[in-house]
């Protein structure tokens, strides 16, 4: 009877799945009320949902993700047949929303929390990355679309949080290099150009894969890095601390000083540890070390070259000051 029981409901958990391919997916978003008012609220448990929103949800908020805006909230009504993530090979995906159905497949894969997915075809947004069996790749924001990598470790956490061990990376002919390295974590040895080999005495392929690596390593965890710099192959020990920007969050590696900025870069957060700095919300930051900068791209580069003090041209109206930040 058991047998027969679980089976049953394997059955119906799995009515939508396959049968009918992403037409069947486009009605299990309409019957789940998955997209409601252009809002991503998709159904992956019987009683909860996940949202991707750029402002608080009008539910019960069960776990919080500020860096990719994902919230898990309860969900009273519920809904018997949630989707599931796909942990299998993908044969094929559609971007699908309660109108449309636009296979392709993903051109870019997301690079931490710095860079989000790209589709081979032009996207609509809100819409929901499914396989063919409904199973979720991915959601689709205006900036890119978060893969299911980062939804599904979500959903398992308790506390969300992702590790840093100082170091921005891209792929470069087939190989992943440091692009920017942050000089305020303690004991950084990563230098920009440093071209990464083995993490963990696992292989390095692409920078994907190498942030998925770091972020979902457990804080305080310590790391052996092998790298390539110049002409020498060395090993770098390495120990995880706490991210504190990218994604939607301000990543300019002053966070880890206490202080975030806007596109534009004024300070729009000033934590405790860097009230000492006597800045206000509203002070913009225009040069690092007598160089101009314009973006949060700009500060990156500046920080990775700066040598042994770093110091910041601040404008508050009309009135400019420099800070001291080590």
């Amino acid at each position: 009877m058991l047998k027969l029981f679980i089976a049953l409901n394997i059955l119906l958990l799995n009515l939508y799945a396959c049968k009918g391919g992403f037409d069947s997916c486009k009605q299990k978003i309409i019957d789940s009320n998955s997209i409601n008012n252009q809002q991503l609220q998709i159904i992956v448990e019987k009683n909860k949902r996940l949202v991707f929103s750029k402002t608080p949800p009008k539910a019960k908020i069960l776990k919080y993700d500020k860096f990719l805006h994902l919230y898990l909230v309860e969900d009273k009504k519920g809904f018997r047949y949630p989707f599931r993530v796909n942990n299998k090979l993908t044969l094929g995906t559609a971007a699908i929303n309660k109108k449309m159905v636009l296979e392709g497949k993903i051109l870019s894969h997301q690079v931490g929390l710095n860079k989000l997915a790209k589709y081979n075809q032009p996207l609509f947004v809100p819409s929901i990355l499914l396989n063919s069996c409904c199973a979720l790749e991915g959601i689709v924001t205006p900036e890119g679309i978060i893969e299911k990598e980062y939804i599904d470790r979500f959903l398992k956490i308790r506390k969300v949080e992702y590790a840093d061990i100082g170091i921005r990376v891209k792929d470069e002919k087939k190989l992943v290099i440091v692009y920017a390295s942050n000089t305020f974590i303690d004991n950084n040895l990563f230098k920009v150009d440093d071209y990464i080999l083995e993490f963990d005495s696992k292989k390095v392929k692409s920078s994907s894969e190498l942030m998925r690596w770091i972020l979902f390593s457990k804080v305080g965890s310590k790391h052996n890095v092998k790298i390539k710099r110049a002409h020498k192959i060395l090993t770098v020990s390495s120990v995880a601390k706490k991210r504190n920007g990218g994604g939607f969050v301000s990543d300019t590696f002053l966070e880890f000083l206490g202080l975030s900025f806007d596109k534009t870069l004024h300070v729009t957060k000033i934590a405790k540890k860097a009230e000492k700095y006597q800045l206000v919300i509203g002070d913009q930051l225009i040069q690092i070390n007598e160089e101009d900068i314009k973006t949060k791209e700009d500060i990156l580069e500046k920080l990775a070259n700066s040598k042994e003090s770093t110091y910041l041209l601040f404008q508050r109206r009309q009135f400019q000051f420099f800070i001291r930040v080590n």
